[in-house]
């Protein structure tokens, strides 16, 4: 007599339906679902993958019996070993796991019946455990459900705005207060976690890693948006977004006035840049940054235009034949002025406003031009920067507009 077949675990069973039905719908497209019937199931995909989330989770918070096996440290490492799973993300998920085990029933239902995403889960539960030492249990139980409920209607950024804010949100008397104290130990700490560094990388770039407060980066995002967001979306640079924000960067430091900027060395903070008249006059020239690096004759003139430079002019023995000064710059006034005239860029068939354009010396500082109004001409960073590339040719057109042409 055979021995009784021993039923699957129910979780197993549960998987081995799951993926049995995932394979019999493996090789149907649902090219030909009605657009409805497609909305439906992307929707009920997203449920699914939530409940198949939570049940990991669960698995993931009783399992350390299993890590301990192959003498893993803890169930993340074993996902990562086994698994293949970032580090990072194992990590993230063995933590929501625990405050899912022992803190938060009510969002780990959510993730159960399919109305939370482990994404908007992972947010919750951080908002949550972020809430002050001193508010009680039930304020907690109450800041959790209100958290759930909000996400069938918000996105994890939308929610980790709501979740700073939510004492707020019960309208609790000390709320404000609660706020401002871990507003302000946010900040403090996010002053503390900031830093910079520069890397040179030997090919004409520097790498540069920064870890800034979000009030900073915010700041530095809306500067930068001026610079990337003309009417035109086309017109917002060249490149992929995080070269078009780089680019906004250079344009941002060069229009960056150092009478502003702290006395450095006892002096004005100025850039000096060395190069001989020779070079100068030449396209092909090279100078250097006092201190820094070597710069073409090209960029030189082109900074000159806009940048807080001092360009130093060096004769045949290296006397200096002329100290540049910013007044070599055009004047706040004097840049409305021009951008007030010209309305764009004037490089023919540009449409960027004259108010995202710089202010380029028709005639070059270097070749004795003057600063003043005649002598100014709106052009966006690209055409400044093909009016000073000596692979293009550019010439001032009755109207006022520069064609370019590439030389041959």
């Amino acid at each position: 007599m055979s021995a009784p077949h021993t039923p699957a675990h129910p979780v197993l069973g549960a998987l081995d339906s799951v993926s049995s039905a995932l394979k019999d719908v493996s090789s149907v497209s649902p090219v030909f679902m009605e657009s409805s019937a497609r909305e439906v199931a992307m929707r009920g995909v997203v449920a699914a993958r939530a409940q198949l989330d939570e049940l990991e989770l669960r698995l993931i918070a009783c399992s350390a019996d299993v890590a301990q096996t192959d003498a893993g440290r803890d169930v993340a490492a074993w996902q990562v070993a086994h698994n293949r799973r970032d580090r990072k993300a194992a990590r993230a998920d063995q933590r929501l796991a625990e405050a899912l085990d022992r803190r938060y029933e009510v969002l780990r239902a959510g993730l159960a019946d399919g109305t939370v995403h482990v994404d908007q889960a992972h947010v919750i539960a951080r908002a949550l455990d972020d809430l002050p030492a001193e508010v009680a249990i039930e304020t907690r139980a109450k800041a959790e459900t209100v958290l759930v409920g909000l996400a069938a209607q918000h996105t994890p950024s939308e929610l980790r705005r709501l979740g700073k804010r939510i004492l707020q949100a019960l309208d609790l008397d000390d709320a404000e207060a609660a706020l401002a104290r871990r507003l302000e130990a946010e900040e403090a700490s996010a002053f503390k976690k900031t830093s910079l560094s520069l890397r040179p990388d030997g090919d004409g770039t520097t790498r540069i890693t920064a870890v800034l407060p979000d009030a900073v980066a915010h700041r530095l995002q809306t500067y930068l948006d001026a610079f990337t967001s003309p009417r035109r979306s086309e017109r917002r640079g060249e490149g992929t977004y995080p070269q078009i924000l780089g680019q906004a960067f250079c344009s941002l430091l060069e229009r960056l006035d150092p009478a502003i900027l702290p006395q450095h060395g006892g002096r004005a903070t100025t850039v000096l840049v060395t190069i001989s008249l020779e070079s100068l006059r030449n396209d092909l020239g090279v100078g250097e940054v006092v201190g820094g690096e070597a710069l073409s004759a090209t960029e030189i003139r082109r900074l000159a235009c806009t940048a807080g430079i001092a360009p130093v002019v060096l004769g045949g023995k290296g006397e200096v034949l002329d100290l540049g000064r910013e007044r070599r710059l055009f004047s706040n006034a004097q840049n409305k002025a021009i951008a007030f005239r010209d309305k764009t860029c004037r490089a023919e068939g540009c449409d960027m406003p004259a108010s995202m354009c710089e202010t380029h010396h028709w005639r070059e500082w270097s070749k004795g031009g003057r600063t003043d109004l005649n002598d100014g001409v709106s052009l966006c960073s690209h055409h400044h920067h093909r009016v000073h590339d000596p692979r293009y040719t550019a010439d001032r057109l009755a109207n006022g507009d520069v064609r370019f042409a590439r030389r041959r």
